[in-house]
């Protein structure tokens, strides 16, 4: 794929988008915050980390952790002894996002809400499954700890100890589920199901999920290391982001999914995605500055790139998959908020636009159009 330095000549999509970003937060093998995770993107250090054995008993000797990251620690005792780290993770990013951006959002409780993707825990369902069968009885099992083993609960006790009543979406695809995330959102949005919507995704590190990664097919490659985190958007109309006193940081021009029924027919799907957002925003190939692409594994990764090696360039390219490693059910989170990292540190990219493509094993490909900056 092309690298090279952003200039200001290429065309902006002639369509302006009605829904823009107007805040992001992440909590990243980098640390929590923003800072810290555009600081590590930006310099391109690696934040996998070597694994203490005791307390990780996976078949992988490095991974990408959120450094020191206990839920009580980070959220505090209360309603926090039952939590699993997905949730908690996720309960974190939700409260760092109001904490910077959240003025005006409570003016409108009932329209502010939350679309989060995941994959669940497999640590929480696993455990809870074998409390039943290992047990005197099979009902002797923590009543406190089953909402644990349902996908929904990341999103759902983010919204309760928040105060989040509008609605409530939990969305999982796999590599893609953070732009399906963001689709979702858009749609509730423009059908006036909601104001404003908190999207993202989120995902942790267990030993069960290394486990079963360690023996999945990985298109003929080995399994990569593991990261775990999660990445949240404000996303809103911009006459509600200019009300709310928030600058919008991109605009939301389109997203595009299509399904493939084997690996190596991804990179078909992947070209007719890129091929219809940049249509449906008026743009050109060569009009983009800056793509972030998943690159998994494999065939995978290699019929992605392929994909994008057909684009004209020239642009930037941001890959965070090979720095904070595997974020799975995160990884098109994480690929929007390192576009966003990077525009906020290099102003050239503003009115530029940024391409994010994602392709899954389980065959779904897709693509984002953001128009950067305000």
């Amino acid at each position: 794929m092309p690298d090279a330095e952003v200039t200001p000549s290429a065309a902006p999509a002639r369509r302006a988008a009605h829904l823009v970003v107007s805040g992001w937060a992440v909590a990243s093998p980098y640390g929590l915050g923003r800072e810290a995770f555009t600081a590590g993107l930006r310099a391109g250090r690696s934040a996998l980390a070597p694994l203490d054995a005791a307390a990780w008993p996976v078949p992988y000797e490095e991974a990408g952790l959120i450094p020191g990251f206990d839920v009580r620690e980070v959220l505090g005792k209360k309603g926090t002894r039952s939590m699993d780290r997905v949730t908690g993770i996720a309960a974190a990013t939700v409260g760092m996002l109001l904490a910077d951006y959240g003025d005006g959002l409570d003016a409108d409780p009932e329209g502010t809400g939350l679309v989060l993707g995941t994959s669940g825990s497999v640590q929480s369902i696993m455990d809870f499954t074998e409390s039943a069968l290992t047990g005197e009885k099979p009902f002797h099992v923590d009543p406190a700890k089953f909402p644990n083993t349902v996908m929904n609960c990341p999103a759902g006790q983010s919204a309760i100890r928040h105060a989040l009543k509008g609605p409530n979406v939990t969305v999982s695809g796999g590599a893609a589920t953070g732009l399906l995330a963001l689709n979702y959102a858009s749609r509730l949005l423009r059908g006036g199901h909601a104001t404003t919507l908190l999207a993202g995704a989120v995902e942790e590190f267990s030993p069960q999920r290394a486990r079963l990664e360690h023996v999945a097919d990985h298109g003929g490659d080995a399994a990569q290391p593991l990261g775990e985190g999660a990445a949240l958007f404000v996303l809103e109309s911009a006459a509600g982001a200019r009300a709310g006193g928030r600058t919008p940081l991109a605009s939301v021009l389109g997203l595009r999914f299509r399904a493939f029924p084997d690996s190596h027919r991804a990179q078909g799907a992947l070209e007719r995605c890129v091929a219809d957002v940049l249509e449906a925003a008026g743009a050109r190939p060569e009009d983009l500055a800056l793509v972030a692409p998943g690159l998994p594994p494999g065939v995978l990764g290699k019929q992605e790139e392929a994909a994008l090696e057909a684009l004209p360039g020239p642009f930037l390219t941001l890959a965070p998959r090979r720095l904070i490693g595997d974020t799975s059910a995160a990884s098109g989170a994480f690929q929007i908020a390192a576009v966003l990292a990077e525009s906020a540190a290099n102003p050239a990219l503003h009115g530029r636009l940024a391409l994010v493509t994602a392709v899954d094993r389980d065959g779904t490909a897709g693509a984002g159009l953001l128009r950067l900056g305000a």
